[in-house]
């Protein structure tokens, strides 16, 4: 199984997960041409793609969207309430009904060899979802644009092979930063965007000694830093580990920063 950040970052957002077989993306949030381009560092087309998860309708999930969609005829699977509001998005365009397939959170989807499951998770769109991906025994989480996590989460990401977290700002660089106040505070609120340290929070309860990988996702181009993301959560993870007397290290395990406009290296799950 691979799992590959082809873009990441409050900019835009397109992740791949596939096996030899399967092949799916994890929204679409950058052009098409963009997305393709990316998908030939892999060695992929879109023609190879059987299926689009969506997240939730904000642009920087859905720009690319319409005109994949309609030009490779992809189906969409989302929530009944993230196909509504991407429908009432005109940057989008029309989109043929019979491609969206409506999935609900906790109701696993089968696409070949790949077994997909929704999670909810709290952020200010119509119908969020995040997604856990597996083939055979390996599992893949990728959760981002959360305010706020719980023992939901928490139970419903734990042991997985690999995971992609959001870890999308600085709290003081965004609360100095030029942002306005409402904004800041959307950001900030429980169905906002995870800081550096709540990132670090939840990835100290998922740590196990089977963890292959850790890519930190979404980042803010305003209000992070990749170095500062990464040395925040390692920061995090090691004083609540040290709180628990956990046996399990985040040194022990990879760890990089999906890049905004660069595809990352492959993470291959043994």
């Amino acid at each position: 199984m691979r799992l590959c950040s082809i873009a990441s970052g409050s900019s835009g957002n397109c992740i791949y997960a596939g096996s030899d077989s399967t092949h799916v993306l994890v929204d679409v949030g950058i052009s098409g041409k963009r997305t393709e381009a990316g998908l030939r560092e892999l060695n992929l087309s879109m023609r190879d793609i059987d299926g689009i998860f969506i997240t939730h309708e904000h642009a920087d999930h859905i720009a690319g969207l319409g005109v994949l969609s309609r030009k490779y005829e992809i189906p969409i699977y989302a929530t009944k309430g993230t196909i509504d509001a991407i429908k009432r998005c005109s940057s989008v365009g029309s989109i043929p009904e019979e491609l969206f397939v409506p999935i609900c959170a906790d109701e696993k989807i089968i696409i070949k060899d790949l077994i997909c499951n929704p999670m909810k998770i709290s952020h200010d769109a119509a119908e969020p979802v995040a997604y856990r991906i597996s083939h055979g025994k390996k599992k893949i989480g990728i959760i981002t644009d959360l305010g706020n996590y719980n023992d939901y989460t928490v139970e419903s990401l734990k042991g997985m092979d690999a995971l992609l977290l959001e870890a999308n700002h600085d709290v003081r660089m965004l609360q100095v930063g030029p942002y306005p106040y409402y904004l800041k505070q959307r950001i900030l609120g429980d169905r906002g965007h995870l800081s550096n340290e709540r990132a670090g929070q939840l990835l100290s309860h998922l740590l196990h000694d089977k963890l292959q990988a850790v890519v930190l996702g979404h980042l803010s181009k305003e209000n992070n830093l990749p170095e500062l993301a990464y040395e925040a959560v390692r920061v995090e993870v090691t004083m609540e580990a040290a709180k628990t007397d956990a046996k399990v290290m985040i040194n022990e395990i990879p760890m990089q920063v999906a890049r905004r406009s660069e595809v990352t290296p492959v993470i291959h799950i043994a």
